[in-house]
């Protein structure tokens, strides 16, 4: 008498487009699926569900989506049973415009029912018809969902979600929502699973990270945020991003000072120099605020690296405006920045602001920033060549290392820096070295290790092994389980 075969597990594979929240909830979506019984693809394997976790921040946000779908429809097509899940930011924004325009997706959800993934699979196959779900409001913090993490030796955590800010170029509150704030107990027990399985180094993430508290009214709470996370036994390496200057107090330059673990690295976005942008954005401070923080962080950690975001042209903006950006960028003397020329959003004020810049003016005043800014990082690197320093070593972040016999790491700091390789170093050791050269964007050591500790999270990914944290029950169907499935919404 023969028996049946079970099926092969389903296979899944997640696309991330946007910032480290995106990437983050792709974490978090890896281990939904994998929760209710899918499995990763290999690497030139077609999946079963493709994923696209989208970003709708860039002006050509959408083209990208829907490009991406286009190549995807012929595969579709060609396998049979193969769904197609769109969610994130541009989800939340089109919703069901997404079926209208590419009537082949099967789910489309959005930022605040991520956890929703598996059983909109589900109704998605049973009812052979697209499932479109958008909740206006957060159903479940994304941290009690369970995560299959990236990285064997670095994790993100987060510890807000949601903006309470009015920035007029950025559409993310009102895809994000209002901040919500985790509670510290919870965030440190995260943090300590991810330490219990070998993870050396955490960030902190949050659309405002020093803004933590304010839901529960303790604005000293990221500061002692900081400490408390910094005193968990081996966690070498704290990190945060991003903060914003008008909440920025001296508590956090003091808890990054004098919590050893705490990275001496700050992402401190500008955005402009000029007051009379600064106040069209709505950020909130000016230039002698935003330089008076770099001046007290410099004064307390005078090894800090810093960088940050500007925006290049925004509606009204003046040579002179444009001018005081550059002198801050001068005064400053950011390690690296994240330049952007600006683009309408749709859906927020600046959008429909009067005077909009020409593209040539944005372009030839895009080119004079990034030359300037391309100088102080090549001026800053170089100053850094003789200096002796630790790093982490990472996969995947230099691109030639095969080619040029190196490894790549980061620094205290957040410098990438290309080493050379010796054998039985693995990503998560940490190795030490002396810096001999230095490019605008890297810095290069060629010399002899001068130390090379192995280390548990060396050990898990010479494994091939990835930290998991559990989240809590939502009562999402696994893979076979039958109806009943709950009604749909948003459609």
């Amino acid at each position: 008498m023969g028996t049946e075969l079970e099926a092969p597990p389903r296979t899944y594979r997640v696309r991330t487009y946007g910032c480290q929240m995106n990437v983050h909830d792709s974490e978090r979506l890896s281990g939904l699926l994998e929760a209710a019984g899918y499995t990763a693809a290999a690497e030139d394997d077609d999946a079963d569900v493709v994923v696209l976790n989208t970003c709708a921040v860039r002006e050509n946000a959408d083209n990208r989506l829907y490009g991406n779908l286009g190549h995807l429809r012929p595969v579709k097509d060609a396998r049979p049973g193969m769904q197609v899940a769109v969610g994130g930011c541009l989800a939340q924004k089109d919703r069901g415009e997404i079926v209208r325009r590419a009537p082949w997706v099967d789910v489309v959800f959005g930022t605040h029912n991520v956890g929703s993934l598996p059983a909109l699979l589900e109704r998605a196959r049973h009812n052979a018809e697209a499932q479109v779900e958008i909740v206006e409001a957060l159903e479940v913090f994304p941290s009690t969902l369970p995560a299959k993490r990236d990285s064997a030796y670095s994790g993100w955590v987060s510890i807000s979600v949601g903006c309470n800010n009015t920035c007029t170029f950025c559409i993310v509150p009102a895809l994000r929502g209002k901040e919500k704030d985790r509670r510290p107990g919870d965030i440190l027990a995260e943090v300590q699973a991810l330490v219990d399985q070998g993870v050396l180094e955490v960030t902190l993430l949050g659309q405002n990270v020093n803004a933590y508290g304010v839901e529960f009214r303790d604005r000293g709470a990221f500061a002692d945020l900081l400490r408390a996370t910094g005193r968990i036994e081996g966690l070498e390496r704290v990190r945060f991003t991003s903060p914003h200057p008008r909440e920025f107090t001296d508590d956090v330059i003091e808890a990054m000072a004098e919590t050893p673990a705490v990275c001496h690295q700050l992402h401190m976005p500008l955005q402009s120099g000029s007051d009379d942008v600064l106040r069209r954005m709505r950020r909130g401070y000016r230039q002698d605020r935003y330089l008076g923080i770099i001046e007290r962080v410099r004064a307390a950690m005078p090894d800090a690296a810093i960088t940050t975001d500007i925006i290049v042209g925004f509606p009204g903006e003046t040579e002179a405006d444009f001018e005081q950006t550059l002198e801050v960028v001068r005064q400053a003397r950011f390690a690296s920045a994240f330049t952007f020329q600006y683009s309408k959003r749709p859906g927020t004020p600046a959008a429909e602001m009067e005077d909009q810049l020409p593209k040539e003016v944005v372009q030839e005043r895009y080119l004079r920033l990034t030359a300037l800014q391309e100088q102080i990082s090549w001026e800053e690197n170089r100053a850094q060549v003789g200096r002796r320093v630790e790093l982490l070593v990472a996969a995947g972040e230099g691109s030639k290392d095969a080619a040029t016999g190196r490894l790549s790491g980061r620094a205290r700091d957040g410098r990438l820096v290309h080493f050379t390789a010796a054998e039985g170093v693995r990503p998560g050791d940490v190795v030490e070295t002396i810096v001999t050269d230095a490019k605008p964007h890297f810095l290069v050591a060629d010399g002899a290790l001068l130390s090379h500790r192995r280390t548990r999270a060396g050990d898990a990914a010479e494994a091939g092994l990835r930290p998991t944290t559990p989240g809590v029950s939502l009562g999402m169907p696994r893979i076979g389980i039958p109806e009943p499935l709950p009604a749909v919404t948003g459609c």
